[in-house]
């Protein structure tokens, strides 16, 4: 395999296996701890300053109970959601601090979004793969070599070990939806916001084919959304927040279309590889963009893991992709009080069905259309940027703005 100094990182970034609620609230700052733990095995204590939406919405994230059930020494947790540093919304400041009193060490640190950790000016910590970070690009190389985007990823990745992962983040899928069937009762937290899942999958079971499938698909990203924020095992694709969409898809087709585990792989692989371009050319994190960022990049996911299913050409899944984000563009990040509940669980159920709509709008074409993916990534970009502070998951504005914030 040809080696090239590449301009993406791989999909396994995409689809990390973690505890939720929250990718960039939780998962990232758990990372950061665990990293400046290691770090200074020597300290006797720890201050850790949250900043921005880290800091505005983090008590409703947990992200002080993962910072300090990763740290495990005494540790004063600082909040300042009025002050933003320039690089990302989600900044942090890890300072070890040692037995007389004297800071040894400090860290500036942000959370990305989907558990991505970066520094000012080092973006990410994994190597570069793929020497192409457009979907324009990609496209062009599937057609001029007849093969399509699952293809291109294993020409870049090692084909055995990513299949490997592939198969284990497919398991973590399917489990975190048949776990989340069973389950019924409140979700954590002071909404005391009851759980959906079961109750739409028995609904769903009473309907003709229609309205039966696509009951059963809310009920199954339900049910991963439900355990997402009871801080259960899901998998990010591309965040926590988005946890609910790419498991419904690919375990409602799986089911009702019996595709083997080697094709929904393949899916998956195609799916990682969209989610990625995004990553490098825009962003996946709410804090930054807004939920466009998270449910909108999670349906083009979805959108085109579907359509190379029912075995559309590359130019038909990009087609899907590229609609998929589209409709989903400015989207607000207002969680109520701070957690992944309202609005973003039923978020990911419409986001799941919005998928397979736009599966079946470009199965109808010839995937020949005006506006490509890639402007729509720049264009997710600049409107990201265009909105306020208080619509990109700070809680202060939106549908979260007449809930009082968790203290």
């Amino acid at each position: 395999m040809p080696i090239f100094v590449g301009t993406m990182k791989t999909i396994k970034d995409i689809y990390k296996i973690g505890i939720g609620p929250s990718s960039s609230h939780t998962m990232g700052p758990q990372k950061a701890a665990q990293l400046f733990n290691e770090r200074h095995p020597e300290a006797n204590s720890f201050d850790v300053t949250l900043y921005g939406s880290l800091a505005a919405t983090g008590k409703g994230h947990m992200t002080d109970v993962a910072i300090l059930n990763t740290l495990k020494r005494p540790t004063r947790i600082l909040w300042c959601p009025e002050i933003t540093l320039p690089f990302h919304p989600n900044g942090m400041l890890f300072r070890s601090i040692d037995k007389d009193g004297k800071i040894t060490d400090e860290w500036t640190v942000f959370s990305i979004g989907g558990g991505d950790l970066a520094e000012e000016g080092k973006r990410y910590v994994s190597a570069d793969v793929y020497p192409m970070n457009k979907m324009t690009d990609i496209l062009d190389w599937c057609e001029r070599n007849g093969r399509t985007y699952w293809e291109y990823v294993y020409e870049y990745e090692p084909q055995k070990e990513v299949e490997d992962y592939l198969m284990e983040v497919w398991q973590v899928m399917k489990t975190a939806v048949e776990r989340g069937l069973q389950q019924e009762g409140v979700l954590p937290g002071p909404l005391h916001l009851a759980r959906k899942a079961a109750m739409y999958h028995v609904k769903a079971k009473g309907f003709s084919h229609t309205l039966q499938s696509r009951g059963l698909v809310y009920s199954y990203a339900l049910a991963v959304s439900e355990e997402n924020a009871s801080g259960g095992k899901i998998v990010t694709a591309p965040t926590c927040g988005s946890c609910g969409v790419m498991p419904a898809v690919l375990y409602h087709l799986s089911k009702s279309y019996d595709f083997s585990d080697t094709r929904i792989i393949r899916a998956l692989a195609t799916a990682g590889l969209v989610g990625d371009i995004v990553r490098t050319n825009a962003s996946i994190s709410g804090a930054e963009v807004g939920c466009q960022g998270e449910v909108g990049v999670a349906c083009a996911m979805a959108a085109a893991a579907a359509n190379q299913l029912f075995g559309g050409s590359p130019a038909q899944i990009e087609y899907a992709a590229e609609m998929a984000l589209e409709h989903h563009l400015g989207m607000t990040c207002d969680p109520v009080c701070g957690l992944v509940q309202i609005p973003c669980i039923e978020r990911n159920a419409y986001a799941a069905a919005r998928a397979l709509d736009a599966n079946i709008y470009s199965t109808f074409t010839d995937g020949h259309h005006r506006v490509s993916f890639d402007k729509v990534v720049e264009t997710m970009k600049e409107t990201g940027k265009d909105l306020p502070s208080l619509y990109k998951e700070t809680s202060q504005g939106g549908l979260a703005r007449d809930y009082e914030q968790m203290k």
